[in-house]
């Protein structure tokens, strides 16, 4: 899935609303920044994280972003643009200009499971990290991804097309293996899954309604399909049927 400009504004929002920012709570907490280090944010979007990393890190220390979607780094750069220890990067996770051994810390949210071949990216991570350095990654297990509350067989037809965003349906169950090949230990899962029941404007639920049906019209689902679906969401959600499901898993990982 690409972030061109309006699912790179729907992105933004997710990460502006309740669930993100405890989200990149979690990540922070995990990441147990210390001033002076060089850390990297693969996939940093609108620059959320990078900018707290700046923070984190201290003017001694380095925040690098990359993502390939200039429209993401442009958010980012007007989000960062008053630190000066920030650096972000146009580029694929598989090659990325930084030289080896040169990161503290490195982190992902939701971008790895996106890498058609993961393994070169995992490879191109290793090599700009340091010894006893410390991965944390944040991936979904899509298959716990859903709503409730539209008719089932409409329901199915438009998360079946969505599954097709991502290579990677559910990437924490193999991540483990794929970390413990490169040399990493100390392998740790943290649970963050949640459940909504209500589309408020600071909730997930309503910014991926929209990404959703941003994809399965994409995906040749009609029109009129997608259309139905978003009422019976807002039925369900008046009648007090409506829910929403997430599954992010947090993974860290030290390279010894």
């Amino acid at each position: 899935m690409k972030f061109d400009n309006e699912l790179s504004i729907i992105q933004q929002k997710i990460a502006n609303g309740y669930a993100g920012v405890s989200r990149r709570l979690a990540v922070m907490n995990s990441l147990d920044l210390e001033i002076g280090q060089n850390v990297i944010d693969i996939g940093c979007g609108g620059g959320h994280l990078v900018q707290e990393i700046a923070l984190g890190v201290g003017v001694n220390g380095k925040s690098i972003g990359i993502d390939p979607s200039k429209d993401q780094l442009e958010a980012a750069n007007n989000r960062c643009k008053n630190l000066n220890n920030v650096e972000l990067i146009c580029c694929t996770a598989d090659k990325i200009n930084i030289e080896n051994s040169f990161c503290d810390r490195i982190t992902s949210t939701q971008t790895l499971e996106y890498i058609e071949d993961i393994d070169l990216s995992l490879n191109e991570l290793r090599r700009i990290s340091k010894k006893k350095s410390k991965f944390v990654n944040v991936s979904i297990l899509w298959d716990y991804f859903r709503f409730y509350g539209p008719e089932k067989k409409l329901n199915d037809i438009i998360h079946e097309a969505f599954r097709a965003h991502c290579f990677h349906q559910m990437l924490p169950l193999d991540l483990v293996g794929k970390l413990t090949n490169l040399g990493y230990q100390n392998i740790q899962s943290e649970n963050l899954s949640y459940l909504i029941t209500n589309r408020d404007e600071n909730s997930p639920a309503i910014f991926y309604e929209k990404m959703l049906a941003k994809f399965a019209a994409s995906m040749g689902i009609k029109e009129d399909k997608i259309k139905d679906w978003q009422a019976q969401i807002s039925k369900a959600e008046k009648t007090k049927k409506f829910g929403f499901t997430s599954f992010p898993v947090l993974t860290t990982a030290y390279l010894i």
